[in-house]
């Protein structure tokens, strides 16, 4: 089945916006600085209440963490 010039000029506007699409995503997902501020702000947003001060949780869970390390290095110096 043969196609009209009109048929065949919409086919490859529409091939060109999909390649245009694809060049954009490939682009997005290229640009690692961007990707990587993106994912700063994310968890940053997860870490802090509304008023922008760390969440009481995450503060105890890295005390509590930092105290074991502690621990563990005097025990590993005295032993």
């Amino acid at each position: 089945m043969s196609q009209t010039p009109q048929q065949i000029e919409a086919e490859i506007e529409a091939q060109r916006a999909r390649l245009g699409a694809t060049v954009d995503a490939l682009a997005a997902k290229l640009d690692v600085k961007s990707r990587a501020s993106a994912k700063a702000a994310e968890l940053k947003e997860r870490a802090t209440t509304d008023t922008g001060r760390p969440r009481p949780d995450l503060l105890a869970v890295a005390a509590v963490t930092l105290g074991l390390l502690v621990a563990l290095s005097v025990w590993r110096r005295r032993g």
